[in-house]
């Protein structure tokens, strides 16, 4: 039988500022193989490419027009489809949206599948299968909430009846995280036991009077929760972004992962 993957542990990140996009690619990876700095070099390289792209498409005299702005990351730390796909890119995953026709097995048998990344508006968060189990790792609960696979495919629908956007992750994924590592935690990261996930998840959901969630408490009016952003944090969270696109060279991709296939998106969903 084979051995579970971090030593049966659950890694999961609670919202920090506006970096659920970041939160949102670790807990698929389940570690902390990603930081904003490392997405933003990610979505500066792609605003390179797609500048040259349209210069090519219109010539010399097309220059003139270019926009200036990211297409694919604000300066609040909201990343595009585009960039969280070549994240997982790095580490062999592909991105497929669910509605494709590539992805219809696992419209019919989710359960059979490993990860689905969901979107809405400026939200991200990701439902991950994790030692045979299921888990909703948003960023904005404390800790992983349980999904058994009857709810998933249940909770999928909904989803899509509420509007949110819903990405199949397929391929092999890290299979362990050094967690005994420095570099295997970070300020918003946090190693769980399944039991003690459950127990954290019980208890604020009585704290809440909640006893039973539902996909509309996915979406509050400010889905970041105003008690975690503080003013002070976006500025700097603003300016460590701007210096990230002006600063960080291309080549930064190489410290991230393995390897990295050249893709381009066909959606050009923002997040």
């Amino acid at each position: 039988m084979e051995a579970p993957s971090n030593g049966g542990m659950l890694y999961h990140e609670v919202q920090e500022s506006k970096l659920c996009a970041v939160h949102c690619v670790n807990t698929v990876l389940q570690g902390p193989f990603f930081s904003e700095f490392d997405l933003a070099a990610l979505a500066s390289d792609l605003d390179l490419k797609e500048r040259q792209m349209m210069l090519e498409g219109r010539g010399s005299a097309g220059g003139d027009f270019l926009p200036e702005e990211s297409h694919n990351v604000s300066m609040d730390g909201d990343f595009s489809i585009q960039v969280l796909e070549k994240a997982l890119e790095v580490w062999d995953l592909q991105v497929i949206p669910l509605n494709c026709p590539v992805a219809e097995p696992a419209q019919i048998d989710p359960e059979l599948e490993n990860a689905f990344i969901c979107h809405l508006q400026d939200h991200w968060f990701c439902i991950r299968k994790v030692n045979g189990e299921w888990y909703n790792f948003d960023s904005l609960y404390a800790a992983p909430e349980h999904l058994s696979k009857f709810y998933l495919s249940a909770y999928l629908d909904t989803l899509k009846g509420f509007g949110w956007s819903i990405f199949l992750v397929r391929g092999n994924f890290p299979k362990e995280c050094p967690v005994t590592s420095s570099e295997a935690s970070n300020v918003y990261g946090q190693w769980l036991l399944p039991e003690d996930a459950e127990r954290i998840t019980k208890s604020c959901n009585s704290a809440q009077r909640q006893p039973h969630r539902t996909v509309q408490s996915q979406q509050p009016a400010d889905p970041y929760g105003g008690q975690m952003l503080l003013d002070a944090e976006d500025e700097d969270l603003k300016a460590a972004i701007a210096a990230s696109l002006m600063e960080s060279p291309p080549a930064a991709t190489a410290e991230v992962g393995p390897s990295e296939n050249e893709k381009k998106s066909n959606s050009g969903e923002k997040a």
